[in-house]
């Protein structure tokens, strides 16, 4: 009888040690929890695996090559970009920066009113002459943009001959990463050429020196560069900083921009 009541006891009090007490949670080990840290793992590869979606439609024979000049580009980035582009920001005041950014895009409009008219938006490119006019007269030039507070010239999509050639039917075409540039594809590497001839702020100034000479000074286009620097860094930084592959992460979010973009 003994040792019927002592097996009893034995058992009950391995049972208590076994149950947990209300509001304590199980050891971290069990295979509950296990089973939970497993769903989350998995949860979070396909997160990742659905931020590299492209990776197998994008034509992008030439990847070797491509993620060494990305590299290499990143690298130019950090040693000279970067320092020149917080330098940029620190010496101009925020106002002054936009008057500039405003006065670039404004001077911008033949290659926007241009191709409007080669897709065949005829009232988008009266908008942008409209726009244009606008922003230069009443703006100071465009240091001002007016146009942002008048409907429908406030939100206007920019056109560029990239979306131009979408909109005729070419693809992308070869993935291709270009030497200080960055991402692109054949289309719109082409497209960025068309747009870079037809851009005035590419063209530099012919000055008179009044000596009855000519000058040629070549001022715009290395200021345009540097004025675009800050927020051409930014949108790269969003699309690599916190990525498992920088290289694939910065070709999806370049893909998936320019095709929203030939969209609209």
């Amino acid at each position: 009888m003994k040792t019927v009541v002592l097996l009893s006891l034995s058992v009950s009090l391995l049972a208590s040690c076994a149950t947990p007490k209300v509001g304590q949670h199980p050891a971290a080990n069990t295979p509950v929890e296990a089973t939970a840290k497993e769903k989350l793992l998995k949860s979070e590869a396909t997160d990742d695996l659905d931020d590299y979606a492209d990776a197998g439609q994008v034509n992008d024979p030439l990847e070797k090559l491509n993620r060494v000049t990305f590299w290499l580009n990143d690298g130019f980035y950090t040693v000279f970009f970067r320092p020149l582009s917080k330098g940029y920001e620190k010496v101009l005041p925020k106002f002054v920066r936009r008057g500039i950014d405003n006065v670039f895009e404004n001077v911008k409009y033949p290659v926007r009113m241009a191709n409007c008219v080669l897709q065949g938006k005829g009232e988008r490119a009266g908008l942008e002459t409209q726009k244009f006019v606008t922003n230069t007269l009443i703006g100071v030039g465009g240091l001002v943009r007016v146009s942002d507070k008048i409907n429908p010239i406030a939100d206007i999509p920019a056109e560029d001959c990239g979306q131009t050639l979408a909109q005729w039917g070419f693809g992308h075409g070869p993935y291709i990463v270009i030497p200080l540039f960055g991402p692109s594809s054949l289309r719109e590497f082409v497209g960025l050429a068309g747009d870079y001839a037809a851009h005035p702020a590419n063209y530099g100034l012919y000055l008179y020196n009044g000596n009855g000479n000519h000058d040629w000074m070549y001022i715009p286009p290395p200021s345009n560069t540097l004025r675009s620097m800050p927020d051409q860094l930014e949108k790269y930084d969003a699309a690599t900083q916190e990525a498992v592959d920088p290289y694939l992460s910065a070709r999806t979010a370049y893909i998936q921009q320019r095709d929203e973009a030939a969209k609209k």
